[in-house]
């Protein structure tokens, strides 16, 4: 498939070079990369492919080399490692690799870069595609000694039982014209929001893919505007050690880099912790008709699954191509890439895209122990570092109760998501799998010697509608994907109420409102780690396209204004949250089903007290946790029915009193009270429920 030769080709573009101050020596095989030296730099890359290699120099702008430097085939080279030493360049300057035929004419248009690169220039400005006179492929791959002043930060270490995560994308949080910010759209922008951020309560903020990726690769536009569509969740990573340039503020001699330091050392000083979602099962570089990038010109059947019949990509991403994970090269790349975002850039976890990948062969087929997972799972620096698998793939293959790794690994939980969204808008049956959600998905995880707080709980996630859509939408409206609405998933187990879409009734604006509540409730209620999508705690809406993967516009950035107009459904939110973190109750450690006390700490109820009938077709539900850890009881009340039933509630021992926390039906501010506010109940015996609520009441 490759039949040319490689030349790796060193550009720079920042300060002119005085060739008489050059220096060259053999270099080093490791560490892979650019890296500094006490005299210069040490360039070193793996490829085994290349035949010949020369080093070539560029002045800025300059369209011809100032000095090409030929690698010699014995000092210049270790097996397939390429190696050389430079002293004499700048602090600052730009490298790439440039493909060569084989009947040595001039430089091809193909340029690859250094996977181990940290930074990339070339996509500065967001959705602004620069000519290269080599490539279409834009980008080089820049080394900076850019210092930075931590000032002391260190990793903040919470437990994952006492975790809430908020999802968000860098450039959508904040590139609305409402957000306010300086510089909407960037690094710089969400910094601006942290306050914010530390009001509404969350501990952890998970970021869409922030990895170097193009977001102008995208050949469709939408069908309806003629606008052109974008890659913006950025799922497409080109360079895993690189931040997205396109997302700093001052982009340029890769600022991105201490623009993101920036922004994880001021989240740490609110107390927020910070988690990438990396996507190491494929890459930008997509199916082999796509331009190359570095990968796949440098070791192809290396870095990627291939067939050895048919020189096929294997596609188990459904996105062109799957990175051969447990290749030991490969694997040594993962670790080295989780290991420096740890390290230098200070990070607090990963949420691992389609991490199932992780655990197939270079053939594909599924491994019992992967070496990569446990590589990752024992690996000493990444020891505190939080990992939270999506345990699955595009090619059927499912292990939410089943992914290796043991206890350093939470997963994400999509059955809590499809029992929630079902029950709350009212489907019969599934109160026996919302009760197991509730209790922490003991069916999923405890065999694997997990505990409640390793499952991930979400309603809402990126993929997929956001939450006030869940409640307006009974199909989904991808049109304006360019994919005439083929895309996304096709049950989304959601509800209009009565009128799809935006409504001016009354009626169906105030179930929608209460149902999103009710979803809030069931999220931060139960046990396990809950993750909040963000602009669902104010109502943000998709119009109901759920999978706006591709578009960068008012449909997926957040209307800030919607605090204002919502702003009773925002301090729903805030004030659920704080509830959650004052009660221990809610946050075990152990399944209740562990519990060596003679008396079991959650009680499930019918509306008169008796355990409930899980196999009839009743929508209610009631459940008492007992106080552990000096906690208060507390008791909710689910009734997702249309029909207003009267609840018996448990006797309290004197002097404890039933108090109302939260009743979803009540008018605001009178949906939920804070601490010190709640309502001491007049009658102690039982509590009328409206249909389609949700109430909380403490004991004190």
């Amino acid at each position: 498939m490759f039949e040319f030769v490689h030349l790796i080709c060193i550009f720079f573009a920042m300060k002119t070079i005085d060739q008489s101050k050059l220096q060259l020596f053999p270099g080093k095989p490791s560490p892979l990369g650019c890296t500094a030296t006490s005299d210069g730099y040490n360039f070193a890359i793996f490829s085994d492919q290349s035949i010949t290699l020369c080093l070539v120099l560029f002045t800025n702008d300059s369209k011809n080399p100032m000095i090409e430097i030929p690698l010699d085939l014995i000092k210049n080279r270790t097996k397939n490692l390429w190696h050389i030493e430079v002293c004499g360049l700048p602090d600052s300057f730009e490298y790439a690799y440039v493909l060569q035929d084989r009947s040595g004419t001039d430089v091809t248009k193909s340029i690859l870069n250094d996977p181990y690169a940290k930074a990339y220039t070339g996509g500065e400005i967001w959705g602004r595609r620069n000519n290269h006179l080599l490539d279409s492929n834009i980008y080089h791959s820049l080394y900076t000694s850019n210092s930075f002043d931590w000032e002391g930060d260190q990793p903040l270490n919470h437990p994952l039982k006492e975790t809430i995560i908020y999802e968000m994308h860098v450039r959508g949080y904040t590139r609305h014209n409402s957000s306010n910010v300086s510089s909407p759209g960037t690094y710089a922008g969400l910094i601006e929001k942290i306050p914010y951020l530390k009001s509404l309560g969350i501990t952890a903020i998970e970021l869409l893919p922030i990895n170097e990726f193009d977001e102008t690769r995208m050949n469709r536009v939408n069908p309806k505007t003629g606008e052109q569509l974008y890659n913006f969740w950025g799922y497409d990573s080109l360079g895993f050690f690189a931040p997205k340039a396109g997302y700093a503020s001052q982009p340029h001699h890769g600022n991105q880099l201490n623009e993101f330091k920036q922004l994880v050392k001021e989240l740490h000083k609110a107390g927020i912790e910070v988690i990438l979602d990396i996507v190491f099962n494929h890459t930008g570089e997509g199916p082999v008709n796509h331009p190359v990038f570095s990968f796949r010109g440098l070791a192809n059947s290396t870095y990627y699954m291939v067939d050895p019949k048919s020189g096929h990509y294997l596609d188990f991403t459904g996105c062109g191509n799957t990175v051969n994970c447990n290749h030991p090269l490969v694997s040594n790349m993962i670790l080295d890439v989780l290991r420096y975002w740890v390290s230098e850039m200070h990070v607090d976890g990963f949420r691992f895209d389609l991490v199932s990948i992780l655990t197939r062969d270079s053939n594909g087929a599924v491994l019992e122990n992967p070496p990569i997972i446990e590589k990752i799972s024992s690996d000493p620096v990444l020891a505190e570092t939080k990992l939270i698998a999506e345990a699955w793939d595009a090619a059927g293959l499912y292990q939410v109760s089943s992914f290796p790794g043991g206890k350093r690994w939470a997963i994400w939980n999509d059955r809590f998501r499809d029992t929630a969204r079902r029950y709350v808008r009212g489907d019969t049956g599934m109160m026996p799998d919302l009760a197991t959600r509730i209790a922490g998905s003991a069916d999923l995880f405890r065999h694997m010697g997990r505990s409640p707080y390793h499952s991930i709980n979400y309603i809402t996630a990126h993929d997929g509608f956001p939450l006030a859509d869940v409640n307006a939408y009974s199909k989904k409206h991808n049109m304006m994907n360019g994919e005439r609405n083929a895309d996304g998933m096709n049950e989304n187990f959601s509800a209009n109420y009565g009128h799809e879409g935006p409504t001016s009734d009354p009626m169906i604006q105030a179930i929608r409102r209460k149902q999103i509540k009710n979803m809030a409730a069931l999220l931060l209620l139960s046990q396990g780690v809950p993750m909040i999508l963000a602009g669902d705690e104010f109502g943000r809406t998709q119009s109901g396209n759920n999978n706006v993967y591709c578009q960068d516009n008012e449909i997926s950035w957040i209307d800030w204004e919607l605090t204002k107009k919502n702003s009773g459904l925002l301090r729903f939110f805030r004030t659920l949250i704080l509830f959650r973190k004052e009660h221990s109750s809610l946050r075990r450690n152990t399944f209740f089903e562990d519990d060596h006390s003679k008396e079991m700490k959650i009680q499930w109820y019918d509306a008169i007290l008796n355990p409930p009938n899980w196999t009839g077709k009743l929508n209610s539900l009631a459940f008492h946790l007992l106080p552990v850890d000096q906690d208060t009881d507390i008791y909710v009340i689910s009734n997702s029915s249309k029909k207003r039933m009267r609840f018996h509630i448990p006797h309290l021992s004197y002097p404890k009193r039933w108090h109302l926390v939260m009743d979803t039906n009540r008018p605001e501010p009178e949906d939920i009270f804070e601490k010190g506010k709640e309502v001491l109940l007049v009658n102690q015996d039982y509590y009328s429920t409206e249909g389609q609520s949700t109430v909380l009441l403490i004991g004190e």
